[in-house]
């Protein structure tokens, strides 16, 4: 059996990871025996730990019903949402043991499985210039073999990676155009080696708050800034205490469905094929879903903020070589420049 160790993710996602530092789980389900060739009833449980209101959980849910109907039945789909069958690392223990069939998240976090190591480079800041350049390099045949490489060392497959993430922006109390204006800024950012090596490449001093606790400190002056997406920005009422927004976008992620691979092995390739064109189709519609959202957000942003005009490409200038230094540690050597190179060819035109 496969040995499975759920680590602490260095990759900034939608999650943070909690309790012990490690969590194992044997590999393999019971799905292994199956006939691909013949079709068979098949249950399947989906893990999220998002909300029932989340465009994602809506979405997976209406994938259920088609999903049902189109195989006559015979694949049941069940969606968990707001943790019912644990946190991130209860999902992938229980994915990579075949305890939960599948999980929907995001692809950061497959990082927090040893074994998939090189997604960490992928939470780059200033990486990505947008949603469908992620994708299309996730899309690549590059990508392929990263993606079956990870699955047969953590018994956990990305059958399919679609579905746009809100991305990061920055907020604070004063406007931040060039990396200069990041001198002394004290900002709070997540407790994760990528986030903190961004701030202090830049000068800036950062410190980790929990959410809970964002907005008074903002409102006491604790911190200075803080950087998460417009979304966030209206849902907590940053725009309360904060003056000026920064529409960087410097972090983005992608939504990805988690396969136990034993399972996903084991099913009919009619029953792959259905499976594979709606979650595509849920993809698509978590996108159009997210990109309403925050036009909205942004609205209430408008009214109440300040939207300062960022120079890019002094961040991206600032940032060059500054992350070369996780190379060979949290993701394999070679790795990023990998990522770079694929990136750049297919960079938006």
């Amino acid at each position: 059996m496969r040995n499975v160790k759920v680590v602490a993710a260095a990759a900034l996602g939608a999650t943070v990871l909690t309790g012990c530092g490690f969590l194992t789980g044997a590999g393999g389900g019971d799905s292994s025996s199956a006939d691909a060739g013949q079709c068979q009833d098949q249950a399947i449980r989906v893990a999220m730990i998002r909300t029932a209101n989340d465009p994602g959980t809506i979405a997976a849910e209406a994938m259920a019903e088609r999903v049902a109907e189109r195989t006559d039945g015979a694949i049941d789909m069940q969606v968990f949402p707001d943790s019912q069958l644990g946190d991130m690392n209860d999902a992938y223990a229980g994915v990579a043991s075949g305890e939960i069939d599948v999980y929907y998240e995001t692809i950061s976090t497959y990082s927090a499985l040893a074994g998939a190591e090189e997604f960490t480079a992928l939470t780059v800041p200033f990486l990505w210039d947008s949603y469908e350049q992620f994708k299309a390099v996730l899309d690549s045949e590059e990508f392929a073999e990263i993606f079956d490489r990870a699955a047969e060392a953590t018994g956990v497959r990305v059958v399919e990676a679609s579905g746009d993430n809100e991305p990061r922006a920055l907020t604070a109390n004063r406007p931040v155009v060039t990396p200069a204006d990041m001198e002394g800024l004290r900002i709070r950012i997540a407790d994760a080696p990528i986030p903190q090596a961004f701030a202090v490449a830049l000068g800036a001093q950062p410190q980790v708050i929990a959410l809970s606790d964002l907005y008074f400190s903002l409102r006491q002056g604790v911190v200075d800034a803080q950087e998460t997406g417009s979304v966030a920005v209206v849902n907590n009422s940053i725009y309360e205490v904060q003056d000026y927004y920064m529409p960087t976008d410097y972090i983005r992620d992608v939504r990805a469905w988690y396969f136990n691979d034993d399972l996903w092995q084991g099913l009919c390739e009619e029953h792959r094929s259905i499976l594979e064109e709606e979650m595509e189709r849920v993809g698509e519609e978590v996108t159009e879903a997210t990109r309403a959202t925050i036009e909205e957000a942004m609205a209430v942003i408008e009214e109440n903020m300040t939207v300062v005009d960022v120079d890019m490409d002094a961040f991206r200038e600032a940032l060059d070589g500054q992350f070369d230094q996780f190379d060979g540690d949290m993701w394999p050597e070679g790795t990023l420049d990998l990522v770079k190179q694929l990136a750049a060819e297919h960079a938006d035109g």
